[in-house]
């Protein structure tokens, strides 16, 4: 038997013609709409830690930009700091979803974010035929940070103040995908982590992007057993209230609503644990995840 390599797709039934071709054909007239426009993704979760996934995923991103988009890529990594840290003798705290960072934490988290993370996605991109750069908010002043307002507690974490898209419009006009590590610095050379879920927001209404793409564990907006496909601002509004969508979910959405008012097309919320997510939520009529829209039509 042939043997597949990860991420490669073998039906137990060969679709019929005619399915393949439809789905082909529903991706033209996006993909014609999108060319030469801007997808900020920040990628995370499980997406980041199976073997399978990080090669779906390198491979759609690589699509994407073989079809013209620009991708710039911002991720995660906590997970990894976390277990770099313990190796070092360094214990992981967290105050409200954000991680407590001291200069030798700071130091831990440049290595391994900045480092082994941000190469590997790279490594991972470039095996799959796409040209990507491995960059950090310190390179060419990419991201300009201010203290947390909670810096007494949180210490050396940051929120963004300013991104210098200069240099990522550079690698991106050039074909390349940009691999962000959400690390900033401010104007005396202090370093910071950055949220990256921040990092990306900031980086999309600097660019005004055409869509941010959140990759996740979370399929998008539940309502009862059901997955919203779209939502506006009035309906998320009136499900907060209603305590229908709560807790953790409410930052998230929040979030996504600030970037579309910083003038970004669309946010989407997508499950990174879903074979080709990426690639069905842009290129399909149905999607798979939530679309965050300004109001509906």
């Amino acid at each position: 038997m042939e043997h597949l390599e990860c991420g490669e797709l073998r039906p137990v039934r060969k679709a019929p013609q005619a399915a393949i071709g439809q789905v082909l054909i529903e991706a033209l007239p996006y993909i014609r709409k999108f060319e030469g426009t801007t997808f900020v993704i920040k990628y995370g979760g499980s997406a980041m830690k199976d073997d399978c996934l990080k090669n779906t995923f390198a491979q759609n991103v690589t699509l994407l930009r073989k079809v013209g988009i620009n991708v710039v890529l911002v991720h995660g990594g906590g997970d990894a700091i976390t277990r770099t840290a313990e190796k070092l003798g360094l214990n992981s705290r967290f105050v409200q979803g954000r991680r407590v960072t001291d200069k030798e934490m700071i130091s831990v988290i440049q290595m391994t974010l900045a480092g082994k993370v941000n190469q590997d996605i790279v490594q991972l991109i470039s095996q799959h035929g796409g040209k990507a750069v491995g960059v950090t908010g310190l390179d060419a002043d990419t991201i300009r940070a201010v203290p947390h307002p909670n810096a007494e507690t949180l210490g050396l974490v940051g929120e963004v103040e300013q991104i210098n898209t200069v240099y990522i419009d550079l690698l991106c006009n050039a074909g390349l995908i940009p691999v962000i590590a959400p690390i900033g610095f401010d104007e005396e050379g202090n370093i910071y982590n950055i949220n990256a879920d921040d990092a990306a927001s900031s980086i999309a209404i600097a660019l005004k992007a055409e869509k941010l793409i959140y990759v996740s564990d979370v399929e998008g907006i539940h309502v009862g057993d059901r997955i919203l496909k779209t939502i506006c601002k009035a309906e998320a509004a009136d499900f907060i209230e209603r305590g229908i969508i709560s807790g953790g979910m409410i930052p998230k959405v929040l979030s996504a609503f600030h970037t579309l008012d910083g003038g970004v097309g669309k946010i989407h919320l997508i499950d990174g644990k879903s074979t080709h997510s990426l690639l069905l939520e842009v290129f399909t009529h149905q999607g798979v995840g939530t679309q965050f829209i300004a109001e509906q039509d």
